[in-house]
């Protein structure tokens, strides 16, 4: 029998594809790509699926795996020599040996998992874990780099504290710093990093860093990092490493984050942002407009999705973020996606919701909606425009009253531009 989590039931709910992802788009055959931002030409599309599932079919999720090859593509024998079957995965646990002139003591672990000792985790310990340690939440993937969401799911598995905890006690230890595999090949290496504060204390209700074996009720598939990646709830996906294999303890106090090297913050957080679905360029006067897309509720939660629609004048200049014309516009709240009465209908069959974080034990309803790090649709209904060229902006409000794309606004935290669909009414 294989070594993987033991697969639950197929969700009552029939997935449909969620075409508001470029990759997604791709494959549907005549739907292109997901609107895009202010400085770039319309694109030509039609309307995409809305609702979008609450969960994200792990065949749809946007991929953006690095390496080559790249990981996932690997078969046979060259699989079970990277540890990335269920039944040959590994994860080392050790202390980071280094000191400098300013950090005069290294870290230690009371014990080290390791691969040349045969005490290396694998998966069946890990599950095993779980059984007395294992979360669940919903969570949307967003990259730094990326516009747009690359999909959201149901994630399981065992806090990294509590693997920390397999090694007793800790000493000078102030970052967790964390590696997946890519190919053995030193430029290739994709790596991560949490304080130690991060790793290990989560606040009562908040959601914690943890090594995640299931993904919508299954095993996660290898082209999602499986069989084992960290996911890290607040974070962007640069954080959440795949294929999961080596984790260190340090007293080092520099974040080792790729993404720190290339240029980027890498200590960002997930930000609430708007996105436009794909829709056409032209519409039939007197017909309604009918435009969507998703809300992604960063750290600062999400209040409202709101619009602006700005015809153009023949001879006008073109509106750019902050300019005179933009301070003027005058937002209107889209419609969000309503709160669902029966969860048994979105998560998987046999897992209750009572049993999911942010959600309320004793009624199972979320304990605010949209719940942080996760992503709803949103809807605006448009009518009697008169013929003419328009463009339809959308934006995030969060819980603070910043609306999109305060209060982050800089690129190293993360892309963020208030998108907008152009159009013409004929």
């Amino acid at each position: 029998m294989p070594l993987s989590p033991e697969p639950e039931p197929l969700s009552r709910r029939a997935f449909v594809r969620n075409t508001s992802m470029a990759a997604a788009s791709a494959l549907a055959g005549g739907i292109a790509s997901r609107s895009i931002t202010a400085d770039a030409a319309p694109p030509k599309t039609v309307p995409a699926s809305y609702p979008h599932p609450l969960l994200t079919a792990s065949d749809d999720y946007y991929d953006v795996s690095r390496g080559n090859p790249k990981p996932h593509s690997l078969v046979g024998e060259a699989l079970v020599e990277a540890r990335l079957t269920a039944e040959s995965w590994r994860l080392e646990i050790v202390a980071d040996p280094f000191t400098s002139e300013l950090v005069k003591e290294p870290a230690s672990l009371t014990k080290v998992l390791t691969l040349d000792d045969g005490t290396a985790l694998d998966l069946p310990a890990l599950i095993e874990l779980g059984k007395m340690h294992s979360v669940r939440f919903l969570k949307a993937i967003q990259c730094l780099n990326i516009a747009a969401p690359l999909g959201q799911g149901l994630w399981e598995g065992v806090p990294l504290r509590e693997v920390l905890r397999l090694c007793g006690t800790m000493k000078n230890v102030r970052r967790i710093y964390y590696w997946g595999y890519h190919n053995n090949d030193p430029k290739q290496v994709f790596q991560s990093s949490l304080s130690y504060t991060e790793a290990m204390e989560t606040p009562p209700g908040d959601l914690p860093p943890f090594l995640a074996y299931r993904l919508n009720g299954k095993p996660i598939p290898l082209k999602r990092g499986g069989p084992v990646r960290l996911i890290v709830p607040w974070a962007h996906g640069f954080k959440s490493i795949k294929w999961l294999q080596r984790i260190a303890v340090t007293n080092d106090f520099k974040a080792n984050d790729t993404y720190a090297n290339q240029n980027n913050d890498p200590e960002s957080h997930l930000k609430t942002a708007a996105y436009i679905d794909g829709a056409p360029d032209k519409y039939d006067a007197g017909k309604p407009i009918f435009l969507s897309g998703l809300a992604l509720a960063g750290l600062s939660g999400l209040k409202r999705v709101e619009h602006w629609l700005h015809r153009i004048e023949p001879g006008a200049k073109p509106v750019v973020q902050d300019d005179e014309t933009y301070r003027a516009a005058r937002w209107t709240p889209c419609e969000l996606e309503a709160l669902p009465t029966d969860w048994s209908g979105v998560f998987p069959a046999g897992v209750s919701s009572k049993d999911v974080l942010g959600f309320d034990p004793k009624t199972g309803q979320p304990t605010a909606w949209p719940l942080r790090y996760s992503m709803i649709s949103w809807s605006m209904t448009l009518r009697d425009l008169p013929p003419g060229k328009y463009e339809f902006r959308a934006r995030a409000v969060d819980l603070n009253d910043f609306a999109q794309p305060e209060p982050r606004p800089v690129q190293k935290t993360g892309k963020n531009a208030v998108e907008v669909h152009r159009f013409e009414v004929s």
